[in-house]
């Protein structure tokens, strides 16, 4: 790289064709070396920035630029400096912001949040308008600050900040690691589906066994009782119903807002998706069959003349078998775990979630999301697709190439 004098270009105004063949043309006829450029529009108004070199007369350089740029109506400013070596600082941390809106105090905070840890922000793009504003920050430590943060203390102090200022907030190291993810897997109850199956079961055989098979499973969620004894407990209640319930109870599954999309658009891009629950097979199938999912793991219930007798058969899918069934399936598909994703509310998610490469805790009891490696709090799954960078309108773009595309109306938020 030659050495000379840097000069900063920044260039707006309203966004219209022609804008930088007019500045390049310009800077052609100096014959500067080109450092950096970045482009964006916002509502219609650009903001074109270009970062140059040049051995000899800058001013003339300066001049040519603001001469150019008035003929075309276009506000230009100039900075000149003696460092022509300067070059664009490498982020080590992508940062997304989440919110139903993302107020102005809100990103305040998260702003300050990111300077107390000496942390700058070098970019910033919006990545969703849909279900939720979707904000995503590129940040590197700040060259001026010299002390010494201990690790991890980036995404705790934002995890105290996204509680205060009602958004979510994701960390991941930025690079090639974050857009290597090939793998998914899914909870089932209260995640992919909303409701808990186990509990329409139950309601088959009567409201009293309904109370009593939801008080069990809200206390194995928040990691109160263990999951495999729970389970044979909420399972002894279904003993006489008739196997058909189980075919009644999948018809009736509503699926979690977003999920539709957001398997949709990661088997467009080569993901491998799947399930693993700790609910029953019979009733997981009729999703894999539904969304073309390409793996689950379940638990099976025993039948005996048509009627189910209240009893697990074989190994129970628990918490420490999530994390089994995650493995094994990596290893069929020959992907890394670090190259896995997990997605999971409930405290029989912690050793599968923290076995994955990322873990999504999704409206998540406390004892999950003080494991994972980020916490979303909004009703809707696609916000996942967020968090690994795939923005709304790249989703858009292919939905409406295959005719797909449609936005539902949100509740309205109360201000």
């Amino acid at each position: 790289m030659s050495r000379g004098v840097s000069v900063l270009i920044t260039v707006t105004g309203p966004d219209r064709p022609g804008v930088s063949s007019v500045l390049f043309a310009a800077l052609i006829r100096h014959g500067v070396e080109l450092l950096d450029v970045e482009q964006v529009v916002i509502r219609g108004q650009l903001t074109l920035g270009a970062l140059v070199t040049t051995d000899h007369d800058p001013e003339g350089l300066q001049e040519a630029v603001e001469q150019a740029m008035a003929s075309i109506a276009m506000t230009v400013r100039t900075s000149i400096e003696p460092d022509g070596d300067r070059v664009r600082r490498q982020s080590t941390h992508v940062v997304v912001v989440l919110g139903q809106p993302i107020t102005a105090r809100a990103f305040g905070e998260v702003a300050r949040a990111l300077a107390a840890v000496g942390a700058n922000i070098d970019a910033i793009r919006r990545v969703a308008d849909y279900p939720v504003t979707g904000l995503e920050l590129m940040v590197s430590p700040d060259p001026g600050d010299r002390q010494v943060h201990p690790h991890g203390t980036l995404r705790a102090k934002l995890v105290e900040v996204a509680a205060s200022a009602g958004v979510d907030v994701a960390v991941e190291r930025a690079g090639l690691a974050r857009r290597s993810k090939r793998l998914i897997v899914f909870d089932v109850d209260s995640t992919l589906v909303q409701g808990e199956v186990i509990e329409m079961l139950a309601a088959r055989a009567g409201p009293s066994a309904e109370a009593e098979v939801r008080a069990v499973t809200e206390a194995a969620m928040r990691g109160e009782l263990d999951f495999t004894e729970s389970l044979r407990r909420r399972v002894e209640v279904l003993e006489g119903l008739p196997v058909s319930v189980l075919d009644e109870v999948a018809d009736e599954l509503e699926l979690t807002p977003g999920a539709r999309t957001t398997i949709r658009t990661l088997k467009r891009l080569g993901f491998r998706c799947g399930v693993v629950s700790g609910g029953f097979t019979h009733v997981v199938r009729r999703l894999v069959d539904e969304l073309g999912l390409d793996f689950c793991a379940a638990n099976d219930l025993e039948v005996v003349d048509g009627r189910l007798t209240g009893r697990v058969l074989g190994e129970v899918v628990d918490r420490p078998g999530k994390a089994t069934a995650l493995r094994r399936f990596a290893e069929e598909y020959g992907i890394p775990l670090e190259q896995c994703v997990a997605v999971g509310d409930g405290a029989n998610d912690i050793d599968m979630l923290s076995a994955a490469g990322l873990g999504v805790a999704f409206n998540a009891k406390p004892a999950l999301r003080e494991v994972a490696d980020t916490a979303l709090s909004h009703p809707y799954l696609d916000v996942v697709l967020f968090v690994l960078g795939i923005t709304r309108d790249e989703v858009e773009v292919a939905d409406a190439a295959e005719g797909v595309l449609r936005r539902v109306p949100l509740p309205s938020t109360p201000p």
